[in-house]
């Protein structure tokens, strides 16, 4: 491998001196002598773990900062401004304008020809109705990129991939809809007073071959106690994959230590759904995703239906090594929506696979509620057993699949539905009080594979604050599937304690087969 070029640590591009834009311009000329890696990126993350983070932000002109959402959305990126356009690349990158509470990022195109800044030009936007005057505001950087490629027709170029805000990405699949969002890494979500939020301020897009199957995009991060070196290797096509390799520090002197470090961390949004219905909304689900799907190393696979609880949720599933964990939106179905305009049913499912081993951990999970579908309320990531020390830095890598109706299952079987509540009973008031009800559909080879005449047990358990009332299992007529039919009940806590959330754990076997995920729930007081 070369020498990594002796390039100036990148500070925020607001306090840059005249001194650093001689600086990286050598670099942007020498780094033509050699291929930009994810090893040159890291060596900037490096430098800046070893100070204290810049604080401040870029004085935006007034107008911007004040601006509302339509207004905002109002400005466009002009079409045929797009990086590589002329060339007619395979792929093309427009750039976000800043305003509002977006923070700007410095993008730069990396090329034969070495590493150019790409600086803010007016001309590249349209600003509809709004009353602006662009030209004394200078160079005030973007607030993110995005990129297209043809996606769904050779005709048009769909958007593939936008970076906008914090460490936020998403990316779509072919026929996809834009739903949840990954995150570059997540400090502190649980465990500590205040979450901390890293973000990207730089981005390297480098330029594509004429042939190119995939786009790479180089990426730093920083905040108040980590920075990052990033690099995703995006493929286009029915599900869109990226693969992130990630090399991530400690900052050295920054404060309190971190609580929890959550690495390939998922954003979505769950309102409500067959398993959490709302009265007075015609439609039947409204979600981004409708469950949590874990794979551990051990062989197990697990299935966490969502919730918009009324306080926080916080859950996590501890495991000595990962296959894979996903937020998924299983149900496919428009009839689960009624949402001609939303399109649930088209938003992609993300899972997530270690590229490596990552050794022992847990999948945590977040939950809080939200008042309406506007919110992302919904997070999941992985936090490893052992933290770097200030200093010293982890390497990761991982792939994100992001999936339509062919998405990732379990090799036997899995949840097809879970709902919730009691039909008919001739049950007291006070007695339905205190039982809950569920029913849950299973699918799968395993199943479908079972004689007519197959015995199947319904294997549950709980926490032992409730009991099992009844745990059925049999064949669904209509549809083919296998159905489970779980009651349980809630034990009265101790005097004086309050009370806890139910833990259940459900699968279908066959003699002492497994023959699907385990279902697992909580019941909140």
């Amino acid at each position: 491998m070369q020498a990594v070029l002796p390039c100036p640590a990148v500070p925020p591009f607001w306090v840059l001196s005249a001194r650093f834009f001689a600086l990286l311009g050598l670099c942007a000329g020498l780094a033509s002598a050699h291929a930009w890696s994810l090893d040159d990126v890291a060596k900037l993350a490096r430098e800046r773990a070893q100070t204290p983070r810049q604080q401040g932000r870029p004085a935006l002109p007034a107008e911007l900062v004040g601006m509302e959402y339509d207004a905002l959305r109002d400005i466009r990126f002009k079409d045929d401004k797009a990086l590589w356009r002329a060339d007619q690349l395979p792929y093309e990158a427009k750039f976000f304008h800043v305003g509002r509470q977006a923070e700007p990022v410095r993008i730069h195109e990396l090329s034969a020809v070495g590493n150019k800044t790409l600086r803010y030009s007016a001309d590249n936007f349209t600003y509809g109705k709004n009353k602006l005057d662009p030209a004394r505001w200078g160079d005030i950087g973007y607030a993110g990129v995005r990129i297209h490629t043809p996606l769904n027709s050779p005709a048009y170029k769909d958007e593939l991939i936008a970076f906008l805000g914090a460490s936020y990405f998403r990316a779509l699949g072919a026929g996809q809809r834009y739903g949840l969002s990954a995150r570059g890494l997540a400090v502190d979500t649980t465990g500590a007073k205040q979450e901390e939020f890293p973000r990207f301020t730089d981005f390297w897009l480098e330029k594509p071959a004429a042939d190119a199957k995939q786009i790479t995009v180089y990426a730093l991060l920083d905040s108040a106690r980590m920075t990052g070196a990033y690099r995703f290797d995006i493929r286009p096509g029915e599900q869109t994959v990226t693969d992130v390799h990630a090399r991530i520090f400690m900052r050295a002197g920054a404060g309190p230590q971190v609580a929890t470090l959550g690495l390939a961390p998922l954003t979505s949004m769950f309102y409500f759904g067959e398993n959490q219905p709302r009265a007075g909304d015609f439609r039947p689900e409204v979600h981004d995703s409708d469950g949590l799907m874990v794979a551990t190393g051990d062989g197990e696979w697990l299935w966490r239906p969502l919730q918009n609880p009324a306080s926080p949720l916080v859950t996590s599933f501890g495991m000595k090594s990962l296959k894979g964990f996903g937020l998924m939106q299983r149900d496919r179905a428009f009839s689960s929506y009624e949402d001609t305009e939303a399109s649930y049913e088209l938003r992609p499912s993300a899972w997530v696979t270690p590229l490596g081993e990552w050794g022992a951990g847990r999948v945590e999970l977040l939950q809080f509620g939200i008042p309406d579908e506007t919110h992302d309320n919904v997070t999941a990531y992985w936090v490893p057993e052992n933290m770097p020390a200030p200093g010293q830095s982890l390497d990761l890598a991982y792939q994100i699949a992001w999936q339509g109706k062919n998405q990732q299952r379990p090799p036997n079987g899995w949840v097809a539905q879970s709902r919730r509540g009691i039909g008919f009973s001739k049950l007291s008031a006070e007695e339905l009080g205190r039982q809950t009800q569920f029913v849950i559909d299973f699918a799968g080879p395993a199943l479908d594979a079972l004689p007519a005449d197959a015995e199947v047990k319904a294997i549950t358990t709980t926490s032992n604050n409730a009991r099992v009332l009844e745990s059925i299992a049999h064949r669904n007529p209509a549809t083919g599937t296998w159905r489970m039919s779980l009651r349980v009940q809630r034990l009265d806590a101790a005097p004086n304690q309050p009370a806890q959330p139910i833990e259940l754990r459900a699968f279908l076997q066959h003699n002492t087969n497994t023959l699907t995920e385990t279902w697992t729930n909580l019941i909140t007081p």
